[in-house]
């Protein structure tokens, strides 16, 4: 009697605890939780890297259009010394070649180096100034999604160059030299890094670590950053800021060509002037 009581209990502690128990002690209801909670959070943590990829992409061939269309425009603005006309065909060409077809090609930018026009760029005949208008389209690669895509655009404006002059007649010294807004110094050099910024996005999380050329901390800039900056900011080679908007006011320079006779209070800059 006593040997069949035992067995009778073995036998209800088995079903008791059989359907808790799967594959030497792990519980099967743990088991699923894990498998849909990893099926479901992985896809989505790859989505968001590359999310992240394209958008540091996106904000890389932008600085590299804007920078080499700047380079574009001073060359085109020296060619309006002997013809004044901006020929757009080549401004497209310089960008193209300064960028490098390659990396444009392999790029996000629609129909590669044949998606960027300049054909809405402009010349004043009459003052020299000129409009360089850069179009082209970003489309980001999600075919479920029929590849998505925006308009982009980068504009600004210069003078055309008008040449140097040895001197006028009378003896006054008529050289050309270039000076900015706020910069109590002189340049004889328009490619003077002081006067061409190299702009650069970089992560908020290096900012500690990094310098500029001369040696300096980055501080927040108080025109565009407010609070905390973010995930990526912009910075230039030569400057003491960072930057949360690629459009600040500190990330441009107003140039304008003088006679070297209307700026006898300012000092030569200690890079281009001898």
């Amino acid at each position: 009697m006593i040997q069949m009581n035992k067995e009778t209990s073995l036998m209800k502690s088995e079903r008791a605890s059989a359907p808790g128990i799967i594959d030497g002690g792990r519980k099967s209801t743990r088991s699923g939780s894990v498998t849909i909670e990893a099926s479901v959070a992985i896809p989505f943590f790859l989505f968001a890297a590359v999310c992240l990829i394209w958008l540091i992409e996106m904000q890389s061939i932008r600085i590299s259009i804007l920078t080499a269309a700047q380079h574009a425009a001073k060359s085109a603005s020296e060619q309006t010394a002997f013809m004044p006309v901006l020929n757009t065909v080549k401004l497209k060409s310089d960008i193209v070649s300064l960028i490098g077809e390659e990396r444009i090609g392999r790029s996000i930018i629609e129909g590669g180096a044949s998606g960027i026009s300049c054909w809405k760029s402009w010349m004043s005949p009459a003052t020299g100034e000129m409009e360089i208008t850069v179009d082209y389209k970003i489309q980001l690669p999600l075919g479920i999604f029929g590849n998505p895509s925006a308009d982009q655009r980068e504009t600004f404006r210069l003078h055309g160059w008008n040449g140097y002059k040895g001197g006028n007649d009378d003896g006054t010294d008529s050289e050309i030299v270039y000076i900015t807004d706020h910069e109590a110094v002189f340049h004889e050099d328009i490619h003077c890094s002081y006067l061409e910024l190299s702009i650069r996005f970089v992560s908020s999380t290096q900012l500690a670590d990094m310098r500029n050329e001369g040696g300096g901390k980055y501080h927040a800039c108080e025109k565009c950053v407010f609070g905390t900056a973010m995930a990526g900011v912009y910075i230039t080679g030569t400057g003491t800021k960072y930057h949360n908007s690629l459009n600040c006011s500190g990330l441009k320079r107003t140039i304008y060509a003088v006679e070297r006779s209307e700026v006898k209070g300012l000092r030569g800059c200690s890079r281009c002037t001898d």
